[in-house]
């Protein structure tokens, strides 16, 4: 069983607060096939209750994080004129060690994102 597990959390930069209340979609992807494997919303810190995969669901392969962003900039009062320049964002990434944390933070404003892995 692995011992790893992926976490993530949304920082509003615009606004300087955390994103609560933004629907995260977690896929496992295989060539062009998408399998959705996980759907959260962020709490009032940014970050979801619970790991997106925890331990013992961790397995090497590429995945997506799709941020429904624009939902969450409608609901703030920050989307401006449809349509939005940011409405799904969405994050490719690697898990070759599911032994090891990933953490997968977005930093949203209207116009622009960041990610990194974080710890």
């Amino acid at each position: 069983m692995a011992d790893g597990w992926l976490t993530t959390h949304v920082l509003d930069t615009a606004r300087g607060l955390p994103a609560a209340g933004l629907v995260i979609w977690l896929y496992r992807v295989s060539g062009n096939s998408h399998r959705k494997i996980a759907e959260v919303v962020t709490n009032a810190d940014g970050r979801t209750d619970a790991p997106l995969l925890p331990k013992g669901k961790m397995a090497p392969g590429t995945y997506e994080l799709v941020f429904r962003a624009g939902d969450y900039l409608r609901a703030t009062g920050q989307a401006g004129t449809e349509p939005l320049f940011l409405d799904e964002v969405p994050i490719r990434f690697g898990i070759s060690d599911p032994d090891a944390h990933y953490h997968v933070p977005l930093l949203l404003s209207p116009y622009g994102y960041s990610t990194y892995r974080g710890s």
